[in-house]
């Protein structure tokens, strides 16, 4: 079996190959059909743009839509100003990054916004479009960073808590099922399958003894028809489809289908070159999954099979 790292490097390679950027989002609101239009064409090559004539449509947009990257706002509009809208939007969307655009000298309104962080920047009328796209550019890195730190914290907890819970737990006969549903369901969790199957193997074959989480209530365990796990089992390696419907070794297989299983990993368990079980994780979206949860993966496999070897008794196969 090769080396857990190599094995990691690997599965990560095929992964990037398989990933494609997404453009950020970014909302531009002027009441000035003009202006609104040019902003649009503006970013329109390097972002999604979504557009709004007012502070008011702008609020209901965002609310259809989701967060966005930016915001970029005129200042004078009618109903709603630029800093009232903006103001608005911070209580739901904190991250959002917001620069204002402004034709005349409105220091009160732009001073309270800034000082309040509801805005970042302000751009003076008529504005430059390299300035602006430069500016925007910048706003966009810093909503990236900000995210990307945010979500490093957010998983460092999951892995640590995951990690935690692995070390403590210890299967026995007595409880065997619902440690395996524990473990099941704390993967799902960390990983934000919509379904996970902790099964295990004895003599390279599929036995009853399986805990499952599903986050619609139950799963079909149809391990024993996938070629995934077949292959996994058999190879003592990570086997894995992101995009099952594109998959040509998998986009007729009835399970996938009848189960709305559209991306898969299956994480064999072994210790000591034996394989104890495998670990089904299942999501009803293509998805894949970053080096560092990768690596979380192996290391929790590697510990969940060393607890494993406590419960080992005969186990009446399938």
């Amino acid at each position: 079996m090769d080396n857990p790292i190599s094995e990691i490097d690997k599965v990560h390679r095929q992964l990037m190959t398989l990933e494609r950027p997404k453009k950020l989002k970014i909302l531009v609101v002027d009441d000035e059909p003009d202006n609104l239009d040019l902003l649009y064409r503006t970013f329109r090559r390097d972002f999604q743009v979504l557009k709004a004539d007012s502070g008011i449509n702008a609020l209901e947009v965002l609310a259809a839509s989701g967060e966005v990257a930016v915001i970029i706002s005129d200042q004078r509009m009618p109903e709603m100003k630029g800093t009232e809208f903006l103001s608005k939007t911070v209580p739901q969307f904190p991250d959002t990054v917001r620069i204002i655009l402004t034709g005349f000298t409105d220091i009160e309104d732009l001073v309270e916004a800034i000082n309040a962080g509801q805005v970042y920047k302000y751009i003076t009328k008529p504005w430059d479009p390299g300035e602006l796209k430069a500016v925007v550019q910048r706003a966009a890195e810093t909503y990236d960073l900000l995210k990307q730190r945010t979500e490093e914290l957010h998983r460092a907890h999951a892995q640590i808590a995951l990690l935690t819970f692995l070390v403590k737990v210890t299967p026995t006969t007595s409880n065997l099922e619902a440690s395996l549903t524990s473990i099941a369901r704390a993967f799902s969790e960390t990983f934000a399958a919509d379904g996970c199957i902790l099964q295990l193997v004895e003599k390279n074959t599929l036995v009853n003894n399986q805990g499952t989480c599903c986050n619609t209530g139950t799963i079909e365990n149809w391990l024993d028809r996938d070629p995934l796990t077949t292959e996994a089992i058999k190879e003592g390696k990570i086997q894995f489809s992101v995009n099952v419907p594109k998959d040509q070794k998998l986009a007729l297989i009835t399970q996938y289908r009848e189960n709305q299983v559209q991306a898969h990993f299956i994480i064999p368990m072994i210790y000591r070159s034996e394989v104890l079980g495998v670990l089904s994780l299942q999501w009803k979206q293509p998805c894949t999954l970053r080096e560092d949860e990768l690596e979380l993966i192996h290391t929790s496999a590697q510990l969940v099979a060393i607890a494993l070897t406590s419960s080992r008794s005969p186990i009446a196969k399938i």
